[in-house]
């Protein structure tokens, strides 16, 4: 089949969306298929551009191309997944979230004013109307598909995927420190891990990995740093190589992800996969559909004390958290996430 991938391009912008959407190109053309990616630029600064791009992506054409019929779509991201096609499924990575739970807070452009509400009740509407135009809807996720079901009373499944290079994790040492790899983001909230690692009794080390969204929020953290004179305790690598970034895991006592509401988090999957605990917060969305706390990692109130504590735990016992990290192992390897499974699933609404 000629198959297409609806997604939003941000330009000059890769991140585990774009790894997602690309990966799945790849599994679909391993089962013998055409496929191309269709992304609609996107880009919500000044807000009112968003309308524009609902508009746009209503009017695009895809049933057919100089190379023939297109057979079928898969919607993944806003607003490119509200473009029309007569044999098309959805499995949304995640909607305009500035609209949904982050709708006037800091994480979103979107406030509580005129201008936000008309576009709050516009990207709505659209959701709401065009999203059941589809043969099946998936998730990304567990958590995406509770908010489709909030926001739009609209019901999802979710269909889990592997993280890049999934099978090629392993677990070697537990030494003294644990591992946060995320881009430093105010919503992957690397200011609350320094917060919480200045609350710690244990002398464990944190090792911080990811480039920066936001140099004021990098500044705000090495501040933090400097206050507790952490100097020593805290190490950060801006880009690792992907062997760097598998010996990091393999070697760490346990796994820091404590981000806002995360639709997915291939992080959670890493650590696990590295057979390595996960400290998670209770507002982290997507990773508690897999930590389990006490058994495979810590659910933390998303508090600098809550977390220190289940720091500390890791610290104490080495024991402890090679246990829990083969629990960790367990877990994912009983999930039969791959990509066999999704490109079957995906490809059981085709005619």
């Amino acid at each position: 089949m000629r198959i297409v991938l609806l997604t939003a391009q941000i330009l000059f912008v890769k991140g585990g969306a774009e790894m997602h959407v690309n990966n799945l190109k790849k599994a679909l053309e391993a089962h013998g298929h055409q496929v191309e990616i269709v992304g609609v630029p996107f880009y919500d600064n000044p807000v009112e551009r968003t309308e524009d791009t609902i508009v746009a992506s209503r009017l695009l054409d895809i049933e057919e191309s100089w190379g023939g019929k297109i057979d079928f779509a898969i919607g993944m991201k806003f607003p490119a997944y509200l473009i029309p096609h007569r044999n098309k499924v959805m499995w949304i990575l995640h909607q305009h979230r500035a609209v949904y739970d982050l709708f006037d807070t800091e994480f979103s452009e979107v406030k509580n004013d005129i201008e936000g509400i008309r576009i709050k009740e516009i990207v709505t509407n659209a959701d709401t109307k065009y999203i059941p135009e589809a043969k099946h809807v998936f998730a990304n996720s567990g958590n995406v598909a509770k908010r489709l079901k909030k926001y739009n009373n609209i019901d999802a499944e979710p269909l889990y995927h592997p993280c890049p290079d999934m099978e090629k994790f392993y677990c070697d040492k537990s030494e003294n420190y644990i591992l946060m790899p995320s881009r430093i983001n105010v919503t992957k909230r690397q200011l609350l891990a320094v917060q919480a690692l200045a609350k710690t009794k244990s002398d464990i080390k944190l090792y911080i990995v990811g480039a920066s969204d936001n140099p004021a929020i990098k500044d705000k953290m090495n501040a933090i740093i400097a206050e507790h004179k952490m100097e020593d305790r805290v190490k950060y690598f801006d880009y690792v190589e992907q062997e760097e970034k598998f010996k990091l895991y393999a070697n760490c006592r346990g796994v820091l992800f404590i981000p806002k509401d995360e639709d997915y988090g291939y992080i959670t999957l890493e650590g696990m996969s590295s057979s390595k605990p996960v400290i998670t917060a209770e507002d982290s969305g997507g990773p508690l559909e897999f930590v389990e706390t006490g058994v495979n990692g810590y659910v933390c109130k998303p508090e600098a004390d809550s977390i220190a504590q289940a720091i500390d735990a890791l610290a104490d016992s080495e024991a402890k958290a090679v246990e829990m990290g083969k629990k960790a192992k367990e877990k994912i390897d009983s999930m039969n996430i791959s990509w066999d499974n999704v490109v079957k699933e995906l490809l059981k609404y085709a005619n």
